[in-house]
């Protein structure tokens, strides 16, 4: 079962704005999401999901119907968790 991964724009932004390595880092962690997502995300709050990424941490919706994850927020771990308190 293959799911797509679809990036919120503030995602592609924010990859676009990091380093080259960085960035590089996260796609390819989001990459492996494609063939067995939940085998890397843990639950996070409500319908959130996060993905760990070194010192980053991506917030994800998953819709398991469509086979669809979208990828809401990526931040640094210092910074990503003050948006939902």
């Amino acid at each position: 079962m293959t799911f797509q991964v679809k990036l919120d724009p503030q995602v592609d932004k924010f990859l676009k704005k990091s380093a080259p390595l960085v960035a590089e880092r996260i796609k390819e962690k989001l990459r492996l999401l494609k063939t067995e997502p939940f085998q890397y995300l843990e639950h996070y709050e409500g319908d959130y999901y996060k993905l760990r990424i070194g010192d980053y941490r991506a917030l994800i919706d998953v819709d398991n119907t469509r086979q669809l994850i979208f990828v809401r927020y990526v931040d640094h771990r210092s910074r990503i968790y003050k948006r939902f308190q």
